[in-house]
């Protein structure tokens, strides 16, 4: 997904170089003459990654646009640009939130380095604001990625189950995100801050469900060597979220049916119960109502869990959805691993959307985890997601000799043809060929060969992309690469 810069410039040549430049480098761009105008583009909802704001207009200055955008809570990366402004105004507008700053006229690299910095820059601070929130318990289904009907539906089921404390059954598929809509019902609830603690119940071994859901004394059991409290009392005051809670024995079933019926618990080898302030949220890739009919699931507890259900949508149903959890992906695993990855290239996007995804988001963002690792161009190919597109990256003894350097030519017979080969030097009198033909037919063999991956391509013919791309329009080969990226997303 492209990023977005704003451009805020009351002269329109300016404004002109500086898209010029960034769309060069993939980045989309909108624009603003004033800061007025910028700030009612941001109310519109228009979404922008980064703002290049002039400090000197007509009107408001970006001095005050910039201390307005942080007053209506815009916290996009700033980057003030200036031509005749002191020190003085340039330190005024960092203390105010600016993140950079370049005096015009500049040039395209010193453009892009501040701006893919500042993109660095907002990409941290998000993962911290982030994880700050997990830690805290106030995630909230603002966090949540997506804006598809079927994600928006669950936002608002969520955000009104969150407002009170009625059991909530999250159903859906393995890796659709059901921890991350309970987080976010506890972030939204009256206890958010408060302890959330999550149990996978299928992960429990039989014998030890009963102790690690209710505690229990020291020696109620042989190896009880110390007193251990349980995942209730350590969420005492907050949210106990129960995941794949169909997988519990039925035993434990109905010690949890009195719990929540009560709201307390009784530790194993305790000799009185213990009251406990827990809001119970549970979770399920299963169907519950047919285990009940099998007998698997206890009925009356089925009922006390399945109050306010809630079904997650699996990844094919919200592919929508696809392109803003690969970017949120791409920001994350960047930090992680120290990359700096821009995002997809539109032909990788493509495809990404299409796949059926049976591992839903837990896969995507497996793979996005693993494109990001091997990845050695700013945008992903789709030769970085092999084992879903079935496209590997080829190997450097792919491109045939001839493709590189064609063999000296022979002597040949006025009105003879040269010799067959890849990319021919003669033309069909024996005479060499145009440097700008040879030129044509290198492009196109190298486009044929890499299936259309024009990072591939530049990087084999040790040119930049934009460079590649130049000459792809000069030579008349657009179609040649829209094919090849058809082929590559198929």
């Amino acid at each position: 997904m492209a990023k977005t810069v704003l451009v805020v410039d009351d002269d329109p040549t300016q404004r002109r170089l500086i898209q010029a430049v960034l769309e060069r480098e993939g980045f989309a761009v909108v624009h603003s003459e004033n800061g007025d105008e910028a700030i009612q583009r941001l109310i519109s909802g228009i979404g922008v990654d980064v703002i290049l704001l002039d400090l000197v207009m007509p009107g408001l200055s970006g001095q005050d646009t910039l201390s307005e955008m942080r007053a209506r809570g815009f916290n996009q990366p700033v980057i003030v640009v200036t031509a005749t402004g002191g020190i003085e105004t340039v330190v005024q507008a960092m203390q105010g939130g600016a993140v950079d700053f370049f005096v015009k006229p500049a040039s395209a690299e010193r453009i892009l380095v501040s701006i893919r910095n500042a993109l660095s820059l907002g990409a941290l601070k998000g993962e911290v604001d982030r994880l700050k929130k997990r830690v805290t318990g106030r995630t909230t289904f603002d966090d949540l990625i997506g804006s598809s009907p079927a994600m928006t539906m669950v936002k608002r089921l969520g955000e009104r189950g969150a407002k009170s404390g009625i059991p909530i059954l999250i159903t859906g598929e393995s890796g659709v995100g059901k921890e991350v809509i309970a987080r976010a019902v506890h972030g939204s609830s009256d206890r958010a801050g408060k302890p959330f603690v999550a149990v996978n119940c299928g992960a429990i071994p039989e014998n030890l469900v009963e102790s690690i859901l209710f505690g229990h004394e020291k020696g109620s059991f042989t190896g009880a060597t110390d007193k251990h409290l349980g995942k209730f009392q350590e969420a005492n005051g907050g949210t106990l979220f129960l995941d794949e809670v169909g997988e519990l024995p039925l035993d434990v079933q109905v010690k949890l049916l009195r719990s929540l019926q009560e709201s307390e618990i009784d530790p194993i080898g305790a000799k009185r119960s213990i009251k406990v302030d827990v809001r119970i949220l549970s979770a399920t890739n299963r169907d519950l109502s047919q285990a009940v009919a099998e007998g698997r699931f206890r009925e009356d507890l089925f009922y006390r869990l399945n109050v306010f259900p809630i079904e997650a949508p699996a990844l094919r149903e919200r592919r929508d959805d696809v392109p803003a959890l690969v970017d949120a992906f791409v920001r994350r695993f960047n930090i992680e691993e120290g990359k700096s990855v821009v995002g997809c290239a539109p032909e990788t996007l493509a495809f990404l959307t299409a796949y059926d995804w049976p591992g839903n988001v837990r896969q995507l963002e497996n793979a996005v985890y693993r494109a990001i690792v091997l990845a050695d161009a700013p945008y992903l190919q789709p030769h970085d997601f092999p084992s879903i597109s079935g496209v590997a990256a080829p190997p450097p003894e792919a491109v045939p000799s001839a493709a590189v350097s064609a063999p000296p030519p022979v002597a040949a017979e006025q009105g003879e043809a040269a010799p067959e080969a890849p990319v021919r030097i003669l033309d069909h009198r024996g005479h060499l060929r145009t440097l700008e033909e040879i030129e044509r037919d290198l492009i196109q063999l190298a486009i044929e060969i890499y299936a259309g991956h024009m990072s591939e391509v530049a990087r084999r013919l040790g040119i930049g992309r934009s460079t590649l791309y130049r000459k792809v329009r000069e030579n008349g080969l657009e179609d040649l690469v829209k094919g090849g990226a058809q082929e590559a997303a198929a």
